[in-house]
């Protein structure tokens, strides 16, 4: 049994809900099924994280289509390709599942978002193949605009010079964006993963522009936490390929599934080394700082602001006991002081 309890007139006055900024934008799941009457200017890539660099991607992508009153379209693709060419030893881990990731692009704005499957067939294309089909035969752009980095085709053969050779074949024209940099550092999905793995969530938040999600279910604990007067939900991450921050407690925004309100809660990640008989295995604990109801089996969905400190190792249950009343203070003073709903969460 966990409760949940709003975190006072401050925070209940101004209740963080979910609003999505554009809902217009539509999905499409391959892309022989997108047709469009105007013209099309295309952006491609995973945009794992959708963070600002792929933003100013975004940005720039409507402001082109508004110039030739066209439409904007996002081609990624699912699953991630070195899930597909590495299933044994891929290690890989993303910042976004499919779902986060169409909700944070549906935000950005774009006219359509098309999702075409990437199979071992596909990932044979030649960079001339994989323009024809995707691009010739299927979106018909007439502009493509691709990152400072970005490479295509079987063997990531294909360049942003190939790709300007294969437009003048195709009909269409190619335009690059240079990396985008915040304060001297350039911005990349692998940069904010390495962010989070360090714990560095306040880091990642600047960049993604928006709090790290992580969602997962409620399952059964060993009850150690009410008993130390901190009641605990016990999480399981569904999706194996979701990146979790370092271990160590957070400050985060909870929200329960079904529920609309955010709530404060804190958060621990790690392997319990104050508890005799730990398994070692990672655990993700959330205690909502006040409230209540049971929510085993439900969904919760975590926005991570702040890494409060490591896991410790403490001398006994009496001091892990002393050192949660301390983190409760820290992390609730630390969320007090968003009087509005976070722009970020």
């Amino acid at each position: 049994m966990i409760e949940l309890i709003n975190f006072g007139a401050k925070v209940q006055a101004n209740e963080l809900v979910y609003q999505p900024i554009f809902a217009k934008v539509k999905v499409h799941l391959n892309a022989s099924d997108f047709k469009s009457d105007v013209p099309v200017v295309l952006t491609v890539g995973t945009f794992d994280g959708v963070h600002i660099g792929h933003r100013a991607v975004i940005d720039l992508l409507r402001h082109r289509a508004r110039e030739v009153n066209g439409e904007s379209v996002l081609l990624t693709f699912h699953p991630h390709p070195r899930t597909v060419l590495h299933p044994e030893q891929h290690q890989l881990k993303l910042l976004n599942t499919i779902d986060e990731r169409k909700e944070l692009l549906r935000d950005a704005g774009l006219d359509h978002l098309v999702i075409h499957p990437f199979t071992e067939d596909f990932s044979r294309k030649t960079p001339l193949e994989y323009v024809r089909d995707l691009f010739a035969e299927g979106i018909r752009p007439v502009k493509v605009i691709i990152g400072y980095d970005h490479r295509f085709g079987r063997n990531r053969e294909g360049s942003f010079d190939s790709l300007i050779n294969l437009g003048k074949v195709f009909g269409f024209t190619v335009e690059e964006l240079p990396a985008q940099t915040v304060k001297e550092t350039k911005v990349s999905s692998t940069k904010v993963r390495e962010a989070l793995q360090r714990g560095h969530v306040a880091q990642a938040r600047t960049w993604l522009s928006k709090a790290y999600p992580l969602l997962g279910r409620v399952k059964r604990g060993e009850q150690l936490g009410r008993k130390l007067g901190y009641p605990t939900a016990n999480l399981d991450i569904e999706n194996p390929l979701k990146l979790v921050p370092a271990s160590g407690v957070y400050a985060v925004f909870a929200r329960l599934e079904g529920e609309k309100t955010w709530n404060p809660a804190m958060v621990n990640i790690g392997t319990r080394p104050t508890i005799e008989g730990s398994s070692g295995q990672q655990q993700i604990e959330v205690h909502l700082l006040h409230g209540g109801r049971q929510c085993y089996n439900e969904l919760i969905d975590l926005r991570f602001m702040k890494r409060m400190r490591d896991e410790i190792e403490f001398d006994g249950l009496k001091a892990l006991t002393h050192q949660l009343q301390q983190d409760e203070t820290n992390v609730r003073s630390y969320l007090e002081t968003f009087e509005v709903p976070p722009t970020d969460i």
